[in-house]
């Protein structure tokens, strides 16, 4: 007959001998050893207002397993054995901890317990059947609460916060535990990093230097006489750049591609901004005292930068921003060329397109000379040719990097056996011959010029200081070598003060200079001390052999230079990825077009900030929801199978809230509660009640942030509504208890997930009446 047991008005157990259905597929058969302690191994555990329970089995190895199987919410047939089902009867008699007594609380799911036993013991097991709702199976996970970190001291916070912010990567490390010798040592290799390579080179390494190294002279002869036109300089400081500062960053510089020179983009805004200034035709001398002084003012900013490791200053020029100038600066530099591709004499000073085209178009009649156009567009496309050459095939690379000097032996030549200089070709004339001369008695220390010249020298320093970390970076990842920037900024900082007083003017890490390099197969700085001393030999005996070259062959260099520094591949791409990034570009690019280099610059540095402040100001902000099956909340744009929570709003701010965005962070949170209410209002749901606050992305909060806090809880408070905070960091949590407002929400609602935050706002709700 039934036998009943008060576990609950839809609990019914009745006994019988019919043996279960046998399954699809055959199941592995174990001899059970019973001899077990029921008390110790079910255990039955509470979950909202349902319990979940497991049994224990021991396999003939005295190996446990637990099987919990829940099934969909409606009457099942449980097979137990006689002993499981004695448990069931039994389970009236536990008491302790959470277990609330039997027959206070049915049971509202079946729990299916499968016990493989041998073919007899099978044919003559009994089952049992049972009846009862359902509910969620799964155990009540532990809630963490949130930690409240530390209390630190003043000096302690303060110290802390100075490490982070200027010694991030600890570069003290390496010398904790070392002796006095040896730190000295380590304190030397770390200003002059050629004390360290230098005690492992070897001479298959010089060999690939000096091949490298002779590959970029070549390329640099050429470039150096041309860029020193750009900056409104005589011919020799082009070369005079490109001897002295390669030594000193040799010997302190730790990139191991980087050639050193003067490149397109800073010889032209240091031409540019200098000649705004002094009249590079009318005061000669006091343009070139004006150089060296800018020139000195870009090495002290550059040094200091990089000894107070402000490097994180020149990241405020954005990748996009720098894509557009150097685009812009390409074209200005190649439009700056064609009066001396086509030979015109009287040619503007202004750099803008508009000028450039209409002082060509005015002089296409009389200004321009057609010996000099054949000299120009011929070797331009032999230029563009090899350089072709060498992109299609890389073993190839010397093609493009020997070209110019190519060029100007074979045009040097023919303007001297046709003595094309007397049919209007114009030609470089006259180069100084001997090495550097001392140039630290011209630097402006004193006087209305002192100003002037730190002021372009901080800007042509910065320009030249990012280009020269970015190519520096990118061979190091290349050649997977760790590029320390601050040191970069220290080596490029004293090559140019030191290159101040030698007659040199800004010089930085050349893009297309360093790229041959690369290609050419360098293993150290020595490629710079090679091409240092060929350009040397150059200043000291072939200097005069310049004479008859013509100033169209060095035009087609420079344009056959700058093409690469257009990048439109990587202005396409900034179109895909973002927006505002591809106004920045544009906005530098065609603020150096058509208005000046140094518009364009500022345009690009004023576009950098806007975004920054933009995303300050403006911080994103998300509706969460819950992913089906998981306890995991995402952004329900991002995710639209993400289910809101009836009852509960959870919203993402991702940024720190600060003065500059606490209205808005406060504002748009109400928006989204707005919102969803009058959403679930219009369907006919269950009443908004609870607003989480999901604040991981919350790296940081001030007091007007938090003040914004304080207004918001007390404007739920208001309008009936929890204020619930989920996962603060530590700082955040910090500054939430020193201000006290974790007392007014309540620590009871801090939490430290979403999903915990939902389950209390969920069983909060169902005890409300």
């Amino acid at each position: 007959m039934p036998f009943q047991c008060n576990a609950g008005p839809a609990a019914t157990f009745q006994y019988n001998r019919r043996p279960p259905p046998a399954p699809r597929r055959p199941r592995p058969r174990y001899n059970w050893n019973w001899n077990w302690n029921w008390k110790r191994s079910l255990r039955c555990l509470p979950h909202c207002s349902s319990f979940v329970c497991s049994v224990c089995l021991f396999l003939p190895k005295d190996t446990a397993r637990r099987e919990i199987l829940p099934l969909p919410p409606r009457a099942h047939t449980v097979y137990v054995t006689d002993d499981a089902a004695l448990v069931l009867v039994e389970w009236r008699g536990l008491s302790g901890g959470s277990i609330r007594p039997f027959g206070s609380q049915p049971l509202r799911r079946v729990f299916k317990m499968v016990h493989h036993i041998t073919d007899e013991a099978a044919a003559n097991e009994p089952s049992i059947t049972t009846q009862t709702h359902s509910c969620d199976p799964s155990p009540a996970p532990h809630v963490y609460k949130v930690g409240y970190p530390p209390q630190r001291n003043l000096a302690t916070e303060f110290t802390e916060t100075l490490r982070e912010t200027f010694f991030h990567d600890n570069p003290l490390r390496q010398y904790k535990g070392q002796p006095g010798l040896t730190r000295f040592m380590m304190g030397l290799q770390f200003l002059f990093p050629v004390v360290g390579w230098v005690r492992n080179y070897s001479f298959n390494k010089f060999k690939s230097d000096l091949i490298a190294g002779l590959t970029i002279a070549s390329l640099c002869i050429p470039q150096d006489i041309g860029y020193s036109k750009l900056a409104n300089l005589e011919p020799q400081y082009g070369l005079y750049s490109s001897f002295v500062p390669p030594l000193i960053y040799a010997a302190m510089g730790s990139s191991r591609d980087i050639a050193i020179g003067p490149v397109a983009v800073v010889s032209l805004l240091i031409g540019s901004l200098l000649q705004n200034e002094v009249d590079h035709v009318k005061n000669k001398e006091e343009y070139m005292r004006l150089a060296f002084t800018a020139t000195f003012f870009a090495g002290i900013t550059q040094a200091a930068l990089g000894f107070l490791r402000l490097g994180f200053l020149i990241e405020f020029l954005s990748h996009a921003a720098i894509v557009g100038f150097m685009g812009g600066a390409a074209i200005t530099i190649a439009l700056q060329q064609l009066k001396y591709v086509l030979g015109i004499a009287n040619f503007t000073r202004k750099t803008d397109i508009v000028s450039v085209m209409k002082s060509v178009w005015s002089s296409v009649h009389h200004g321009w000379n057609w010996q000099t156009i054949v000299i120009g567009t011929s070797f331009l496309a032999f230029l563009l040719l090899a350089k072709y050459i060498g992109k299609k095939n890389k073993k190839l690379f010397w093609v493009p990097a020997i070209a110019p000097i190519i060029s100007v032996i074979l045009a040097t030549f023919f303007v001297y056996i046709t003595r094309a200089d007397k049919q209007g070709v114009q030609i470089v004339k006259f180069i100084e011959k001997g090495i550097n001369p001392s140039s630290a008695h011209k630097i402006f220390f004193t006087g209305p010029f002192v100003l002037k010249g730190f002021k372009i020298g901080v800007v042509c320093g910065i320009v030249g200081l990012t280009e020269a970390v970015a190519i520096g970076r990118t061979f190091a990842a290349i050649k997977d070598y760790q590029l320390d920037g601050n040191k970069e900024m220290v080596a490029l900082g004293t090559m140019n003060i030191v290159g101040s007083m030698t007659s040199c003017y800004v010089t930085t890490g050349s893009f297309s200079r360093s790229a041959v390099n690369f290609m050419a197969g360098c293993k150290t700085p020595v490629s710079n001390v090679v091409m240092s001393l060929v350009v040397l030999l150059t200043l000291l005996v072939i200097t005069p052999l310049f004479k008859y070259t013509p100033n169209a062959i060095l035009g087609s260099i420079i344009i056959s230079a700058v093409v690469s520094l257009v990048d439109y591949e990587a202005a396409i791409l900034i179109w895909k990825v973002d927006k505002l990034d591809f106004i920045a570009c544009m906005g530098a690019f065609f603020g150096v077009v058509f208005v000046s280099v140094e518009i364009g610059l500022l345009i690009a540095v004023g576009i950098s900030f806007a975004k920054i402040l933009l995303q300050v100001t403006r911080p994103r902000t998300s509706l969460l929801g819950n992913l089906p099956g998981t306890t995991i909340y995402r952004n329900t744009s991002q995710y639209p199978e993400a289910k809101l929570v009836p009852g509960v709003v959870i919203v993402r701010v991702d940024s720190a809230i600060y003065f500059s965005n606490s209205n808005y962070v406060r504002e748009r949170i109400l928006r989204w509660l707005t919102d969803e209410e009058d959403k679930a209002k219009a369907a006919g749901l269950t009443k908004i009640n609870f607003l989480i606050v999901e604040m991981s992305p919350v790296i940081d909060i001030d007091t007007s942030g938090i003040h914004s806090l304080e207004d918001l809880y007390k404007n739920l408070q208001k309008r009936e509504i929890q204020l619930i905070l989920s996962n603060p960091g530590s700082i955040v949590i910090e500054k939430l208890q020193a201000s006290k407002l974790t007392e007014h929400i309540g620590s009871s609602n801090i939490f430290l997930a979403v999903s915990d935050a939902v389950r209390f706002c969920k069983t909060k709700s169902m005890q409300e009446p």
